[in-house]
């Protein structure tokens, strides 16, 4: 930044690594004849330049604000600093989710679900974890063995910005137990979509970040795991989501801004995957492209679940089923306008929802859900 000439206008441009899978923000910061501006980005956050120096302060509610300081630049750098000490301190009163934290909802369908009134969302938050210092928790993702319930989902580090693989468990699927991290990497790991097959367990957590598709082996479910090999390879690959059908295996995986979708085929599930000639699947719509959860066989038809990026990451979740699907072609139509969950407007996910794991339990529909209460 350079503010050195009262009579020259100084611009500063600053990318913002967001809190989630890498997404970013453009902050626009102008200094003119020594007032001191600061220009709101869509994440809720502003910077403020005073003289030399940027200080950034974190705000919640709508991004109405502009401020313009015209105290002199000592004055107002202590004034800021004081605003952003006290700032920080009431932001981590015990109450504080996350952002991101993981929450139930139950329906009769799993298109038509929404908050069990017994239960008081959310049922894990980054203060559950206790073994790391953690940020936020999303992406959940569950599996049922012997009656427990086992839920996986991202675990983000807060000094690395790094996500690991948590685990919390339950008898009941509502009330849950943390029991720590079962799965990290040199780099990012998020979106554990965890299945079973044959009598094993496997899962394939996102790792664009290592620019693969990584499947992995439970050699001690639920807590030891075993990287078997890369699925896909050389790209940044997000949210792969596999299913089986017709004899073969199926993945959706997104890449680009969340905006493209690509879809896999296999004969087997650990080696020879081919691109789908009609790749891509969904192209440039980043209202519809990225995978937001378990794909899913709902009387004898095949759901894929959608989460709405644009015009910000993590605002709803759509679902669409599958009309036609082959090695040669591939349709879809949407099940609803209505998404099937979307951000609330207030409390633990006021500010977004992006993740659905919706699976039937008794004669309801249980679904381990993700929230933002803002965004970051």
């Amino acid at each position: 930044m350079d503010n050195r000439e009262g009579n020259k206008l100084a611009w500063g441009i600053r990318r913002r690594s967001r809190c989630r899978k890498g997404d970013a923000s453009l902050i626009l910061i102008a200094s003119c004849r020594g007032r001191l501006f600061a220009a709101v980005n869509p994440n809720q956050t502003f910077f403020v330049i005073a003289e030399s120096y940027v200080i950034e302060i974190e705000i919640f509610g709508f991004c109405v604000v502009l401020i313009a300081v015209y105290f002199g630049g000592a004055a107002s750098l202590l004034l800021l600093r004081r605003w952003q000490r006290a700032y920080k301190a009431a932001r981590q009163k015990p109450n504080h989710y996350g952002p991101w934290s993981i929450g139930i909802y139950e329906g009769d369908t799993p298109f038509e679900i929404s908050e069990p009134r017994e239960t008081s969302n959310p049922i894990l938050s980054a203060r559950d974890v206790k073994d790391k210092d953690i940020r936020f928790v999303a992406d959940p993702f569950m599996i049922r063995t012997n009656g427990q319930f086992h839920l996986f989902f991202e675990a983000m580090e807060r000094k690395s910005n790094r996500g690991a693989i948590g685990l919390a468990e339950s008898d009941d699927g509502k009330n849950w137990k943390y029991k720590g991290v079962v799965m990290e990497e040199n780099f990012h790991l998020s979106y554990p979509y965890v299945f079973a097959e044959n009598g094993d367990y496997y899962m394939i957590p996102e790792s664009a970040e290592d620019l693969s598709v990584r499947l992995y082996k439970a050699s001690q479910f639920p807590d030891k795991w075993e990287h078997v090999g890369n699925l896909l390879s050389g790209y940044r690959y997000l949210d792969a989501s596999v299913f089986r059908q017709q004899g073969k295996w199926w993945m959706f995986v997104a890449t680009g801004s969340s905006n493209v979708l690509n879809l896999y085929f296999s004969d087997e599930l650990e080696r020879g995957w081919q691109p789908h000639p009609m790749n891509p699947v969904v192209k440039g719509n980043g209202h519809i492209a990225r995978p937001g959860g378990r794909v899913l066989d709902y009387n004898g038809k095949l759901y894929r679940f959608a989460q709405d990026d644009d015009p910000h990451y993590g605002i709803q979740v759509f679902a669409f089923e599958i009309t036609e699907l082959s090695e040669n072609s591939y349709r879809e139509k949407i099940v609803s306008e209505k998404p099937v969950v979307k951000m609330s407007g207030q409390g633990w996910n006021a500010a977004g929802m992006h993740t659905v794991d919706i699976q039937k339990v008794g004669n309801r529909w249980l679904a381990l859900v993700d929230g933002a209460d803002r965004r970051c």
